[in-house]
């Protein structure tokens, strides 16, 4: 097998300990946890045995050791992870609110994820790799942006696949060239994996069907729609099969 590779943001994740609590005054926290949605990503993908890595940037401190022995841990490749002094690693806090929402407060442009590049490392990387995985959450700065577009051409040029989940957070959805850039991804994605009604940022329909036709008629190659406790739907242009979800207690929704 050749690499899976992904690109984008490495954090470490702080939570609220209590539902109801808030940031604008001081209470119990957990963590740091390693996270970032790339980073969860090929952490599992490489638990699972597919070779896999990650372009990325930390900073010279404990939160980026800490999400680099992770990778490492877990077999991913951390080859193209670049360590900055005098920047942080990124955070995100996460507060929980009755309704099952959550609220974040992130550090992520400004952070050392903010010096993302395509650098030697990251070149060498994707030079072993035949698919490029994009999370919608990493297109978080116009340096950010043209590393995930590099890698989806390099890739793309030496008959590769790209695989894309939107993982929109509203916290970050007005970032500069985002929404471009999301529709730029879209167009050039073989494997669309939406969660709920991030199908329908993508399509002018009011309905599920009518959304899967439309975009399956541009090009993608399947959609698999993630939808929770209700477990998810793989569509192509051969027809659809529904898989339920696995029932389970929940421990905590952040990284899961």
């Amino acid at each position: 097998m050749r690499k899976l590779v992904s690109a984008g943001e490495i954090l470490v994740e702080i939570m609220a300990e209590r539902i109801g609590q808030s940031f604008l005054e001081p209470g119990p926290l957990l963590g740091p946890y390693p996270s970032g949605a790339p980073a969860i990503f090929i952490g599992q993908a490489a638990a699972l045995g597919q070779p896999a890595g990650l372009i990325g940037a930390v900073g010279d401190d404990d939160f980026g050791r800490l999400n680099i022995e992770r990778l490492r841990a877990l077999g991913a490749d951390v080859s193209a992870i670049a360590v900055h002094k005098g920047h942080a690693t990124g955070t995100a806090f996460v507060t929980y609110r009755a309704d099952a929402s959550r609220h974040f407060v992130f550090n992520i442009r400004n952070s050392a994820s903010g010096r993302i590049e395509t650098d030697g490392a990251a070149t060498n990387l994707l030079a072993s790799a035949d698919h490029v995985h994009v999370m919608g959450s990493s297109l978080f700065s116009d340096r950010a942006i043209a590393v995930a577009l590099s890698a989806i051409e390099t890739v793309k040029a030496k008959g590769g696949t790209v695989s894309f989940d939107p993982n929109i957070r509203r916290e970050i959805m007005q970032a500069s060239g985002m929404r471009g850039a999301l529709d730029h991804v879209l167009a050039r994605a073989d494997i669309f994996l939406p969660s709920g009604e991030e199908l329908f940022l993508f399509s002018s329909a009011k309905d599920e069907k009518s959304a899967v036709d439309e975009l399956l008629a541009r090009g993608l190659s399947c959609i698999v729609l993630k939808k929770g406790a209700a477990g998810a739907v793989y569509h192509d242009h051969h027809g659809a099969v529904a898989s339920s979800g696995f029932a389970v207690d929940e421990v905590d929704p952040t990284g899961a």
